[in-house]
């Protein structure tokens, strides 16, 4: 029977045990030192209603973050400043990074229906939640190769976002969106309504034929793109981040207090920034509820591992360690690569990141995969020593070091640091 002809009790009761049912996985997920339960909170709740993650998203204020890197932090800044913006008002959002359908159904179900979602979503799960839950905004950061066995195609990614938007018509969002990345404006065409923003972002290695027609981009003396085949050119920016200010198309001048570090993070403030001034938030209020975000999911967050103080820096494709890679201060650093699925599979992007840069430093290589990251670090002229074992590459050492991480030892290294 389709969910229509349901009537609306046996929906709502449908609803309700799936959510017991899920409440109860959590639990004993991690009752056995599993995680936090919110995967297998949303992996029962949708398979027990499938229609769950649309009943849950329904009479809520939606704001939508997506793109290869930065979702996470951006989700939180975001979600900062509409808390701290919107009064008495829920805000509810996925603050440990779960973006797929059961993720997002997780954080849902634990929420007072109606309020503010501030949801950070999946590449491939922003067409369902914008056909399901008709967001009023969407942020659109970025695109750069990820996950090589699972995004390899970054254009069908694009092409999804592109055809969400011309789908959603007249009824889609405001859309927030990095003027400086060609595919996010390809992606964006559709839109209703696009507030764009100049990033400032220096990632180009995967930004250099047009989307459109496939010809070569060009830019300009100060790094503005323009397709020579075609109308597809960089936009004219609402808003544009200076350093540790984001000035907007009025000329005023907005100072970000943030305590998370790097270029990369203040383009996704500038985002969120612009993200909350159209959900009606206040930019005083708005600075101040990004000016509280530290750690976000773990990111940048300190540990101790014996007597050694360890930060914790997410690097997942060459475009985050592009931009972790300058901020590392400390002499050991520590390199932690895994393959597995959270990883993706394909190691060989490792060759794309600009290791040599860490030359005149030591570096610990640690992980399933740091004989991989050896072999690159030997190319690139870097002293290296390899100790396989998260745990061992730092509770016999008694200084402070930064850590750079994939995914799979990052989540480990926040275990192992009592950060989860």
């Amino acid at each position: 029977m389709a969910e229509s002809a349901v009537p609306s009790w046996l929906s709502r009761s449908r609803l309700a045990v799936a959510s017991a049912a899920g409440g109860l996985a959590a639990v004993a997920s991690k009752a056995a030192g599993r995680g936090s339960g919110a995967s297998i909170r949303g992996q029962v709740l949708l398979r027990l209603d499938p229609q769950a993650l649309g009943k849950l998203l329904a009479d809520r204020r939606i704001a939508v973050i997506s793109g290869t890197n930065g979702k996470t932090t951006t989700t939180h800044l975001l979600a900062a400043a509409v808390r701290a913006g919107s009064g008495s008002e829920t805000v509810v959002t996925n603050a440990d990074g779960a973006n797929l359908h059961g993720g997002i159904a997780a954080a849902l179900v634990v929420a007072p229906a109606g309020g503010i979602a501030v949801l950070e979503t999946d590449e491939r799960v922003v067409g369902d939640v914008l056909r399901l839950g008709s967001p009023e905004t969407l942020v659109l950061l970025n695109f750069s190769r990820d996950q090589l066995d699972r995004h390899h195609e970054i254009k069908a990614l694009g092409r999804g976002w592109r055809q969400a938007l011309e789908l959603a018509g007249a009824a889609g969002p405001v859309v927030i969106a990095n003027a400086n990345d060609p595919l996010v404006v390809w992606s964006a065409g559709p839109a209703r309504h696009t507030v764009w923003v100049d990033t400032g972002s220096g990632w180009l290695q995967d930004a250099s034929l047009c989307p459109e027609c496939g010809s070569m981009l060009t830019r300009d003396e100060v790094g503005r793109w323009d397709c020579p085949g075609c109308e597809l050119t960089q936009p004219e920016a609402r808003y544009r981040v200076e350093g540790d200010v984001v000035t907007d198309s009025n000329g005023a001048t907005h100072r970000l207090d943030l305590q998370v570090p790097g270029r990369f993070n203040r383009a996704n403030a500038a985002c969120a920034l612009a993200a909350a001034r159209e959900m009606g938030i206040d930019v005083k209020a708005a600075l101040a509820g990004m000016a509280t975000v530290t750690s976000p999911a773990g990111r940048f967050a300190t540990a101790h591992f014996g007597s050694c103080r360890a930060r914790l820096l997410l690097a997942k494709n060459p475009a985050g360690w592009a931009e972790s890679l300058p901020l590392v201060g400390t002499d050991p650093v520590v390199l932690a690569i895994d393959s597995a699925a959270a990883d993706g599979r394909d190691v060989s992007w490792l060759w794309d990141v600009e290791f040599e840069q860490l030359v005149g430093r030591h570096v610990i290589a640690t992980g399933p995969r740091a004989r991989d990251l050896a072999v690159r670090l030997s190319y690139a002229g870097v002293r290296h020593t390899v100790v396989h074992d998260l745990g061992d590459a730092l509770t016999d050492r008694a200084d402070s070091v930064d850590v750079i991480a994939t995914y799979t030892p990052f989540q480990k290294l926040r275990k192992l640091g009592g950060l989860t």
